[in-house]
């Protein structure tokens, strides 16, 4: 049976760029403005707290991962943090940053920095994951944490090269490690009993006729029952979940040579082209075809 986890990371393509490692000497605070790119952090060392606009504030632990998959503002401190108006001054040191005092001795240690997704379709993909990953107490993820901090730390050959692909092995794991932890999403839904069967199906046969009353009926739940259920743990509507995935797949086939609207259409579970093209145009922004000679 199609993975629908898989597919979803194959086609968002992640480049884990390594940016940078960050010592701090507490207190702390460092506030960042950022413009929607995916944002990681990796705590080596200590502890802080991740502060996101919109969500609730994150205490960080050594071996901590966290997730932002479209980071905007948001605020990192120590535990004890100075006051609110304070801003602590940062610098690089031997191509480290440094936050706080030079003179204090450093209590916490992270990875941080931004990472890419490859697929043009990036935007659309994003909407299927949390909001914010963050995982704790896997003993896999702890591991891979500790590589990277250890790789980091060294000046061996091809170090870079090493820290991004031990960086996407460790954002692949994450999502897979995130299940019942994550807040809504493809991987909170994959992870309950109910829902995992129906989200499987729809990416096995995206171009069946699915309706509410069928990807219950997978789910053995009553319509309203799965309805509400899939609402709350997906973060969207079962049939606005078809059409996202519908819509992602059928970006993919048309950037292929020679793949016409037509065929893609029935590949994506339409009866006709023009259904399509107009369903398309609504949700991407411009019709099938333009779009298929702009992506060529």
């Amino acid at each position: 049976m199609t993975d629908p986890f898989t597919e979803v990371v194959t086609l968002l393509q992640p480049v884990m760029r390594f940016s940078k490692v960050v010592e701090a000497a507490s207190p702390w605070r460092v506030r960042r403005a950022t413009t929607g790119e995916p944002f990681y952090c990796a705590v080596l060392e200590g502890s802080s707290r991740l502060i996101i606009e919109g969500h609730d504030p994150l205490v960080l632990h050594a071996g901590d991962f966290v997730l932002v998959p479209a980071a905007f503002d948001f605020t990192t401190e120590s535990l004890g943090a100075p006051p609110a108006d304070h801003q602590s001054p940062v610098s690089v040191v031997d191509g480290r940053a440094r936050v706080g005092a030079q003179a204090d001795p450093v209590d916490y240690r992270a990875l941080i920095g931004h990472c890419a997704f490859g697929s043009p379709d990036a935007s659309l993909l994003v909407s299927l994951l949390p909001g914010v990953l963050h995982v704790r107490g896997e003993p896999r993820l702890t591991a891979l944490v500790s590589l990277v901090g250890d790789e980091s730390r060294g000046d061996r050959p091809a170090r870079d090269v090493v820290l991004e692909r031990l960086l996407e092995v460790l954002f692949i794991d994450a999502l897979r490690s995130a299940g019942a932890v994550a807040p809504t999403g493809l991987v909170r839904g994959l992870a309950d009993a109910r829902l995992a069967l129906p989200l499987r199906r729809i990416h096995e046969s995206p171009a069946e006729a699915w309706t509410v009353a069928r990807m219950a009926n997978e789910a053995a739940l009553s319509r309203s029952a799965f309805f509400d259920r899939f609402t709350r743990v997906v973060g969207i509507a079962p049939m606005e979940y078809l059409l996202t995935w519908r819509m992602a797949l059928a970006r993919r086939l048309l950037r292929r040579e020679g793949a016409g609207v037509a065929s893609v259409a029935e590949q994506v579970g339409y009866g006709s082209a023009s259904a399509f093209s107009v369903a398309f145009a609504r949700h991407v922004g411009q019709p099938p075809a333009r779009f298929a000679r702009t992506a060529g």
